[in-house]
Formats: C-alpha cells, sequence, structure tokens
C-alpha cells in the first residue's frame, strides 16, 4: 500500500469534503438554519442522500440537528462553529471557480 505524502490532518480534512454533495450542503446552510425540505428543494439530491450527509455531517461536528418537539415534528439544521469555519474555504472556492471553472449552459439548465 503507497504511503500518502499528505499530513493525516490534511486527508482527513480532504476525505470529509470531498464525499459528494458535502460542500454544496454547508455552502446551503452557510445562509442560516434550514429545514430538511428547504435544502433539498436547493440541491439536486435525493432524500435518501441528504439525510445519509447530513448524518455524516452531524457526527464530524460540522452541522447540528435540533428536534423541536411539535406536532408534527420540526427538524432544524445549521452549522456548528466548526461548520462555520469553513465558510472562507467554501467563498475561495467559489472565487476560483468563477474565474477559472467554465461550464458547457447545454449541460446545466438552471445557470
Amino acid at each position: 500500500m503507497k504511503q500518502s505524502s499528505l499530513c493525516p490532518l490534511v486527508e482527513k480534512g480532504i476525505q470529509v469534503l470531498s464525499k459528494r454533495w458535502t460542500v454544496l450542503i454547508v455552502h446551503q446552510l452557510l445562509s442560516g438554519p434550514q429545514r430538511f425540505c428547504t435544502i433539498e428543494t436547493a440541491i439536486p439530491i435525493s432524500g435518501r442522500l441528504l439525510s445519509e450527509r447530513l448524518k455524516d455531517l452531524e457526527q464530524e461536528g460540522i452541522v447540528h440537528r435540533e428536534v423541536y418537539p411539535e406536532t408534527p415534528v420540526r427538524i432544524v439544521y445549521s452549522l456548528t462553529d466548526k461548520g462555520l469555519a469553513l465558510a472562507p474555504v467554501i467563498r475561495e472556492m467559489e472565487n476560483w471557480s468563477r474565474e477559472w471553472v467554465k461550464i458547457d449552459p447545454d449541460e446545466h439548465e438552471t445557470l
């Protein structure tokens, strides 16, 4: 097995953020606490996969899940301090993308 030359902490961080949809979920939550249906509407992801990613992010301490004992039960997701600390990284990714990434308009109708 080939030994990685990355720092183990950097490698772990990349593994956490490189899961598909993770950065988009964090980006969506940067605008504030949101219910599951709001996140699901904003990102083209299945409910099952969104639920899985939110659980992963909660286990990593990036997302906080607040359950309100109402009828029906209301669940709100928000970023923790650890999640909010990703804001500069995500903003720089946005800046880089605007400058360097080109998208074929036929590929994405939502542009």
